[in-house]
């Protein structure tokens, strides 16, 4: 019997055969995770939350769910997933310290798109995409191409 993860990622790659609409995921599924990080960086924290954790925001807390979900799905896909992540918290601290033009309004502007460039890329395909017929494709996304890069790796995931 398939794993979950083995399931999920077979699934979500019927809707992902065509090499542009392929290419247009590897260019924009990365950043959508980032831009998606990001905006939940700028949400705002409640007064009493800052006071105690000065350092919490709400990327924070969606980072370690999302992982978590990834480490449910597969240890060694979480792992490359995680340093994914690092990578994105370490830039958007940059970008947030960095630039003149608000986090959130890159945000917004990168979302809209890049989901534009998604529905592009389904739209070549002939295929609509995956999320649609079940939210959590959303997070499968990012597991697939990592585990195109673990494959080509010879890396059992």
């Amino acid at each position: 019997m398939n794993r979950t993860i083995d399931h999920l990622l077979e699934n979500y790659g019927e809707s992902h055969q065509n090499e542009t609409n392929k290419l247009i995921h590897w260019f924009c599924v990365p950043l959508i995770v980032l831009v998606v990080f990001g905006l939940f960086w700028e949400l705002p924290v409640p007064v009493a939350i800052k006071r105690a954790l000065p350092f919490f925001n709400w990327c924070w807390l969606f980072m370690v769910l999302t992982v978590s979900y990834y480490f449910f799905l597969s240890f060694k896909l979480a792992v490359g997933l995680i340093i994914y992540t690092a990578i994105c918290a370490s830039f958007l601290m940059w970008y947030e310290y960095q630039s003149f033009i608000p986090l959130w309004q890159t945000c917004v502007v990168a979302f809209i798109i890049l989901w534009i460039m998604q529905f592009i890329g389904h739209h070549i395909e002939g295929k609509k995409p995956s999320f649609l017929t079940d939210v959590k494709y959303l997070l499968i996304g990012p597991a697939w191409l990592m585990a195109f890069i673990y494959r080509r790796l010879n890396i059992v995931y």
